[in-house]
């Protein structure tokens, strides 16, 4: 049974999944929230009130950069590329998750009597 977590389940979840949708290509913030939404078969809700202050956050710290476009119905809209910085930051950040993963698995393999 699925359980939709909201982005921000976790501290970090929404930096790691922006970067890691932008290293894809350059996106629109709608973009990004459904390229989430799919890719965790829609466990993760991209929801504008995550969404949008985490793009402006990791553009503020330099890891993304926006301009104006089109989209492809031709409505304006700002695009999210990811820069250098960006792209070591989620090298970094995934490391992070792997490692936080691996060791929540083995706290919880243990046997409770």
């Amino acid at each position: 049974m699925a359980t939709n977590f909201p982005l921000e389940a976790l501290k970090g979840t929404p930096d790691v999944l922006i970067l890691q949708t932008l290293s894809r290509g350059r996106l629109h913030g709608y973009g990004v929230s459904r390229w989430i939404r799919d890719t965790t078969g829609k466990e993760f809700q991209g929801e504008e009130g995550a969404l949008y202050p985490a793009l402006r956050r990791l553009e503020k710290r330099g890891l993304v950069e926006s301009e104006w476009g089109a989209t492809e119905t031709g409505r304006e809209a700002k695009f999210y590329t990811l820069t250098p910085d960006g792209r070591t930051e989620l090298v970094r950040g995934v490391a992070t998750w792997r490692r936080y993963v691996a060791v929540m698995e083995r706290a919880l393999s243990v046997h409770v009597a």
